[in-house]
């Protein structure tokens, strides 16, 4: 039998008593893992060899693992620094401990989740019956660290692993032996025959190609994925819905991502001690005042703020400075472009009627959750004309959502400093049959639009690109598709609806 130099040489360190993982005979022959491997398949084909495949996980120990390793568990050494007949404040027993920062907070929850004592009114009051020197998570650290984890318990694994204490690596193990097939054909003899993976020129020239014993190729091998770059399933949903809207007869806006506050919010009409602005809310930047804000544009602005507009106005009577008006922000929705370019400050002095549309990123400091992220893709929307009215405002949005195939919008009134009326959209999840707000909208107030020199109606919008999504194509989580948490396999598989 003639088989290709690396089947040979794989054929001759096996065995048909002894199972011998591929690592084992990469050592033994010199070979490399990938031809090994390949061999290894091509054998099996053959029916000479077996191949069994089993999952492996490896442990390792991350540098926070690493570092109470050395220093020993933050609850551990917060129990001692702690331990006698009454209790001890928490500064103290942290201080004793050389905990600080993020250790403290960690030292405390565990303390008590192990049963160690209780931490109440400021203080720490240990167990005296406790054993932290028995703790099954500092034992499984240095088993970690041993590599050998075999008598550990899984869930203490586990909870390591919660902790970010150890990192785990999953991979496939394959063993080989020899089947009777191949105890056979070694027994008989086996010759090595010098093979090609390809014709060459070379060969062509020299006649070679005649004395060459060609590799067989089997064609329905499996072969590794190879994934090509791709446009983000976000980024393709966005280019749809500028199509959508350019094709409705809107024009696109574009700005600034750091903007002054006066632009992201005091032409909006919010107060400048509405919550919504604090840093609870929205980043601010670290960086000198904007300078070359319009000073006739700031008197009107800072006037609808404190008087109102209109013998009827009130505004807010709160306080408004230029100088918090003047600090740069990043902006928490794209109305800031809306108010640019309403005030002729962006491509000119507008007259009705005009439709304009922005599909940007915005930044909110808002608690991560499957709706919610640090920054998401806004759709701005407005249009100016006269005599506007709600029903033109949700026949827009009917029209704009039947274009992705969504047809039961619902809508819910809704309290906005800046539009009178508003309301909020809702659709339905098609997997969970769940409300989700989409957005949010209304007819823009006087308070807005006077100050900016319009004297039409201007209904408005801001839409939640993420959230379409989740509507057309049925997440639950925008995690799934964007940020650092995202499904690599799902972006891959997910065909784009045009």
């Amino acid at each position: 039998m003639r088989l290709p130099e690396s089947q040979v040489a794989v054929l001759d360190v096996l065995s048909a008593a002894d199972e011998r993982t591929v690592a084992t005979v990469v050592e033994e022959t010199g070979l490399k893992p990938e031809t090994v491997t390949g061999a290894a398949f091509d054998l099996r084909d053959e029916e000479l060899v077996a191949v069994s495949e089993a999952e492996r996980v490896d442990h390792h120990l991350t540098a926070e693992g690493e570092q109470y390793l050395t220093e020993g568990l933050p609850e551990v050494r917060l129990y001692r620094a702690a331990a006698g007949d009454e209790a001890v404040p928490i500064g103290d027993a942290t201080d004793v401990a050389g905990l600080s920062g993020q250790a403290v907070q960690i030292a405390l929850s565990n303390f008590a989740r192990k049963g160690y004592g209780v931490v109440d009114a400021g203080a720490v009051d240990p167990d005296p019956d406790a054993d932290p020197g028995a703790d099954p998570e500092a034992a499984a650290l240095a088993a970690v660290a041993d590599g050998e984890t075999e008598g550990v318990a899984a869930k203490t694994l586990d909870r390591l692993a919660e902790r970010g204490l150890l990192a785990r690596d999953e991979s496939t193990v394959r063993s080989l032996v020899l089947t009777d097939d191949g105890v056979t054909a070694v027994t008989e003899g086996v010759e090595a025959a010098e093979t090609a993976d390809r014709l060459t020129p070379e060969m062509l020239t020299t006649g070679e190609w005649r004395d060459v014993e060609f590799a067989a190729y089997d064609v329905e091998a499996d072969a590794p994925a190879v994934e090509g770059g791709r446009v983000h399933i976000l980024r393709q949903t966005a280019e749809r819905v500028k199509e959508v809207l350019v094709g409705m007869g809107f024009d696109e806006m574009q700005g600034p991502h750091a903007d002054a506050e006066f632009w992201i919010n005091d032409c909006l009409f919010m107060p400048q001690d509405h919550p919504a602005r604090t840093h609870w809310d929205q980043f601010a930047l670290d960086v000198p005042p904007m300078d070359g804000l319009p000073a006739d544009l700031v008197d009107r602005v800072a006037a609808a703020h404190r008087e109102g507009i209109g013998p009827d106005g009130n505004g807010y009577h709160s306080p408004w400075t230029e100088d918090v008006a003047r600090e740069v922000d990043l902006r928490g929705h794209t109305t800031s472009l809306s108010m640019r370019h309403l005030s002729g400050h962006a491509v000119g002095e507008l007259a009705p009627p005009q439709r304009f549309f922005s599909v940007e990123k915005v930044y909110r400091n808002d608690t991560l959750d499957p709706t919610h992220l640090l920054e998401f893709f806004q759709i701005e929307g407005w249009v100016m004309a006269d005599s506007l009215s709600v029903r033109d405002l949700m026949g827009t949005f009917e029209e704009f959502y039947r274009q992705f195939g969504i047809t039961d919008i619902e809508f819910k009134p809704h309290y906005n400093p800046y539009t009178e009326p508003s309301f909020e959209l809702f659709g339905q999840h098609p997997e969970t049959g769940d409300l989700i707000e989409i957005g949010n909208s209304g007819l823009f107030r006087d308070e807005v639009l006077r100050p900016l020199g319009v004297e039409c109606d201007v209904m408005a919008w801001g839409l939640a690109l993420e959230r379409l999504l989740m509507l057309t194509y049925g997440f639950d989580d925008i995690r799934d598709v964007h940020g650092t948490l995202c499904d690599l396999d799902l972006l891959r598989e997910t065909e784009v609806l045009y």
